[in-house]
């Protein structure tokens, strides 16, 4: 019983570790709730990702190909170059939890 306590208050603040990696990164492009419907996404020619949408969550989304397009952009998975790099000063405890975060926003 303690050690199932420890572990859900562990994911709990990695979820906030991540979700506050999300608002710093992401929000802006992808929106608060990762609608992709940011304010900075709004003007783009190709749609940020709505990763509150089924659709998204295909079975190419692995863990993996997040991480790449995260950290090495939208082009490194054949998706907009719009798409920016922007995990290169994550670690990979932090990339993980944005990912785990990430997960949370599917419907």
């Amino acid at each position: 019983m303690l050690l199932s306590l420890a572990l859900s208050v562990l994911v709990a603040e990695a979820r906030a570790d991540g979700a506050a990696t999300y608002a710093s990164l992401c929000s802006s492009c992808h929106g608060a709730a990762g609608a992709g419907d940011g304010v900075a996404g709004a003007g783009l020619p190709v749609k940020p990702a709505n990763f509150t949408d089924p659709a998204f969550w295909n079975a190419t989304r692995t863990d993996e190909y997040l991480k790449t397009v995260t950290t090495k952009g939208g082009a490194a998975v054949g998706k907009s170059p719009l798409m920016a790099p922007m995990g290169a000063g994550l670690s990979e405890a932090q990339l993980n939890e944005l990912i785990a975060y990430l997960k949370t926003l599917k419907k």
